[in-house]
């Protein structure tokens, strides 16, 4: 299993916890939350709707950074034969947004870009950006597995480690990071019974004229009728 498979997983599991972030692409989420008759779109209130427009009226990450996190996020989630990578999911945009809502982030966040940038210049004299592809994931490897990690590279661990999960978060709730998990969402299905194999564990069996009535697809929005005894009319 790879890279991208492992990461697939972790998330499926999130979706049943409730522990994902804010969707990506947040000014395309939020161009058109402007309150209106009968409730706000994407169930914000008002208050919610000024703060999100304050947010996304300003920068923080700078035209640098942001080239840089392009860079990070497509180390972490890269263009495959399935999907685009994470730049191309907005996912900078994504974690912009979220550094501005969660300030507590930033400092980590920006003081981890400008460790990497340091390690870059003091082995290859260069910046992050201006380095090979293989000098990069030189680097990366050294912060990516934290087990494996040395004691002195605590800084760049825990600066990839938010970096990744804003990356899956960013990635895995956006159009393109649904698709590529196959997340299909809430969807009417059709109820065939309790299955067979369980039924044969327990000795039970359906009645044939219960099958009939609720079974069948077709009819699954019809309400049966009882007689006074209670007992189903086929």
């Amino acid at each position: 299993m790879n890279r991208r498979e492992n990461l697939k997983l972790l998330f499926a599991g999130s979706l049943g916890t409730g522990l994902v972030l804010t969707a990506c692409s947040p000014e395309e989420k939020l161009a058109d939350l402007s309150p209106k008759i009968g409730g706000t779109p994407g169930g914000r209130v008002p208050e919610e709707v000024e703060r999100d427009n304050s947010l996304l009226s300003g920068r923080f990450l700078t035209d640098l950074e942001m080239e840089q996190v392009k860079i990070l996020v497509d180390i972490v989630i890269p263009k495959d034969d399935v999907s685009p990578g994470a730049s191309e999911a907005k996912v900078p945009d994504y974690i912009e947004f979220m550094l501005k809502d969660q300030p507590g982030n930033q400092t980590a966040f920006r003081g981890g870009l400008m460790w990497l940038n340091l390690e870059a210049y003091e082995r290859f004299s260069k910046s992050f950006i201006e380095i090979s592809p293989s000098q990069r994931m030189e680097l990366i490897e050294e912060i990516a597995w934290p087990d494996k990690a040395k004691t002195e590279m605590g800084t760049g661990v825990r600066f990839f480690n938010l970096l990744r999960n804003m990356t899956v978060s960013g990635f895995y709730t956006s159009e393109i990071g649904f698709k590529d998990i196959g997340y299909a969402g809430n969807i009417p299905n059709v109820w065939e019974g309790v299955p067979q194999d369980v039924m044969d564990q327990y000795g039970l069996s359906l009645d044939e004229k219960y099958q009939s009535v609720y079974l069948k697809s077709e009819d699954r929005g019809t309400i049966p009728d009882w007689d006074d005894q209670g007992n189903l009319i086929a």
